[in-house]
């Protein structure tokens, strides 16, 4: 079995077909760090060199899924983020490299050969709702929660699968509030296959991916790059090019440079309330003023 630090991929002692790709940092709440996207491609490239595995399935250890990019890391602390570049001039393709490799590891898993099943539990939020909407089927835990609450301030979710797995309808309003949504909201309105009951969670995913797995692994590859395809020729690519832009620039804009500068004053988790509240996220000439007092205060 190949070894990586961040996740771990074995087959199924019962069910050899299927493979099971745990994401593996539960102090952390799985949390992205520097090496996860990277390790999951290469688990997703063993798992497709391997003849008799047929599905991924793709879950996390501990209280949840993943709780997105280990941003308490990058936003509190002095030395910059790898891609924030406060000192001027910001360079927005070098930015666009580092984030357009994570969004491809992570599309890792939508062109794997191997239909891939997210089994959320806990929270998939932020960079968690990344790599949980880039696997083909979404399976929920009822009371798991689902969403990117970045778009409120310095984030914007760079693989734009909101609207190719919801419509445009519901992926702006996930995209204008912020919001999360339960697993059986998640259901509802389309986002996940099935929600269950926690405690059935293990049970349900095993059922669909064994059901899976018994198709020849020819033909499950064959429908899945006819359904990829159609998302291809609606332009996935071309929004994945302008949200991973659009990620730098919020991160560097005046809202995003106060985000960062109030984290690294009043910590990570005031910043988060503040964000997550509903109160007025500071913008231009307000933002400007503030960052001016915060970095006086240094």
């Amino acid at each position: 079995m190949p070894e990586f630090s961040t996740l771990r991929i074995t087959p199924d002692p019962q069910q050899p077909r299927i493979a099971r790709l745990l994401l593996n940092r539960p102090e952390q709440y799985n949390a992205i760090n520097d090496a996860m996207p990277g390790e999951i491609r290469a688990a997703v490239e063993w798992a497709n060199a391997e003849p008799e595995i047929h599905v991924i399935v793709v879950e996390g250890a501990g209280k949840g899924f993943c709780g997105g990019y280990d941003l308490a890391g990058y936003a509190e602390q002095r030395i910059e983020h790898p891609c924030q570049q406060e000192a001027p001039p910001w360079d927005p393709m070098a930015d666009y490299a580092v984030m357009k490799r994570n969004t491809e590891d992570f599309m890792s898993l939508w062109r794997s050969s191997k239909p891939t099943i997210a089994k959320v539990h806990g929270a998939a939020v932020a960079g968690g709702s990344d790599i949980a909407m880039c696997c083909d089927l979404l399976v929920m835990a009822e009371d798991a929660r689902i969403g990117y609450m970045p778009t409120r301030v310095w984030g914007c979710p760079t693989t734009a699968m909101w609207t190719y797995r919801l419509g445009a309808l519901r992926a702006k309003q996930m995209m204008f509030t912020g919001d999360v949504i339960d697993g059986r909201t998640a259901a509802d309105w389309g986002l996940a296959n099935e929600a269950v009951p926690a405690e059935q969670l293990e049970d349900a995913v095993m059922r669909l991916a064994g059901r899976i797995a018994g198709v020849p692994s020819s033909h499950l590859a064959m429908h899945k790059l006819v359904v990829n395809q159609a998302m291809l020729s609606m332009g996935l690519e071309q929004t994945q090019m302008f949200a991973t832009v659009f990620d730098g620039i919020t991160r560097h804009n005046p809202e995003g440079l106060w985000f960062r500068r109030y984290a690294q004053e009043q910590g990570f988790k005031a910043a988060v309330q503040w964000r997550d509240s509903g109160r007025p996220i500071p913008e231009g000439d307000e933002a400007r003023a503030l960052i001016r007092e915060m970095d006086a205060r240094k």
